[in-house]
Parts: structure tokens; sequence; C-alpha cells
């Protein structure tokens, strides 16, 4: 099945819940949430008191990405403040083993992260141990940026892995996903799909339905 979580990094901040229950309705069953330190990536976004409070106003999953150094020093806080699924960039940290082992333990999801520059073989040992592999699809920090075509090869390369093993892991797509270009990234083996300003702007409401169309016609 073809996920779409949308970005809450797009969303309007003054009318947040507002609009995290419209992609709600409108039936986006994840919610991406970026977390960013200002070390692991130059910009600062939002922590745990923001996630606490958006999770009283919503059941959707929370698909937390986190873009910070040394994520294992945090992971029961970003799970005891709501996260669902907890993402991690590979290279943000020295124990990836660990990291997993920490978010299983606290009975969440676990999901991996790789940046443009890193390859597929640094995150091949994990695929087994993980229920989702992000593939950025841009620089990561920032939003609104293009997408690089060239990481989509990626994307192709680990599903052929995933499914030659016969594993079962999710490949969520981050970064320059819009609806005339959704459909690459599905073909290319994705199966859940990032997407903040392409969502967030004008009509919410109507974004996501047609990217819900977009997504179920591949």
């Amino acid at each position: 099945m073809n996920i779409l979580s949308p970005s809450i990094l797009a969303a309007d901040f003054s009318r947040l819940g507002e609009q995290i229950k419209e992609v709600e309705r409108a039936g986006a069953s994840y919610l991406h949430i970026d977390v960013m330190d200002g070390f692991f990536v130059p910009d600062i976004s939002f922590g745990m008191p923001v996630i606490l409070s958006i999770r009283n106003c919503s059941d959707i999953l929370f698909d937390v990405h986190l873009m910070i150094d040394r994520p294992e020093r945090y992971i029961k806080e970003f799970s005891d403040c709501g996260a669902d699924l907890i993402n991690f960039h590979l290279e943000a940290t020295e124990d990836v083993e660990g990291t997993i082992q920490k978010i299983r333990f606290l009975g969440r999801k676990a999901g991996i992260t790789i940046s443009p520059q890193t390859p597929v073989s640094a995150v091949e040992p994990y695929l087994k141990l993980v229920d989702m592999v992000l593939v950025m699809t841009v620089k990561p920090g920032f939003g609104g940026q293009k997408l690089i075509p060239e990481c989509l090869d990626k994307v192709r390369e680990i599903r052929s892995i995933i499914e030659a093993r016969g594993l079962h892991t999710d490949i969520e797509v981050d970064g320059g996903i819009r609806l005339d270009n959704v459909e690459l990234a599905l073909e290319a083996g994705a199966n859940v799909v990032v997407s903040g300003t392409a969502v967030f702007q004008n009509k919410i409401y109507e974004n996501v339905k047609k990217f819900k169309e977009k997504m179920g016609s591949v």
C-alpha cells in the first residue's frame, strides 16, 4: 500500500492543529515531523514540546524524522512524547544497531535514513532490522528543494535488495516530491512519500486527495 506522509515543516504554525486535522480528514495516514538540531543540519525546527502538544489533537501515525546529532541520546524522550515511528540518520551516529534496539525496546517502529551522498551499501546491513528506510531525495535540512533524480536509483537498488531477501521493509522518500513527480518515486520502489510544500500550500484537503489519487494509480 502506498502511504502519504505530509510534512508539517511546510505548515502554517499559527494554525498547526487545524491543518493537521485537515490532512487527517482528507485521508493521510502518516504525519511527517522533521526534527532539526542546528548541528547535524544547519536549521533548527522544533522538538519534544511541539510533538507532545500536537499528539493531543490527533491519532494519526507520527512519522518522526530525527535530523539530529547522536539521536540515541533522545530516543526515549521522543517515544514518550508520542512518536510512533522514529527515523534517524545513519550518518548521525556511531551506534546504528544500538539506536535501532533502543527504538524497538520502547515498542516503536524503527527507521533509518540516508542522505544523498550516502551509498546503499552503508544501509544494506540494517535492512532486516528496521521497519523503514528513508531515502533523502534532497539535501537534508531545508524545505522547498527540488528532487535529485539520481537518488531514485538508490530507491531502485534498495527495493531490489528487499525483494531478493524476502523482507517487508518500507521505503520512504523525502524531498522535492510533488504531484508531477510522485509517480516517478513510486515506480522506483518507494511506498511511503513525504511531501510538505505541495500539500500545505493553498487547499490542503484537495492537495491530499490529489496525492492519494495519483499514488493509488501506480
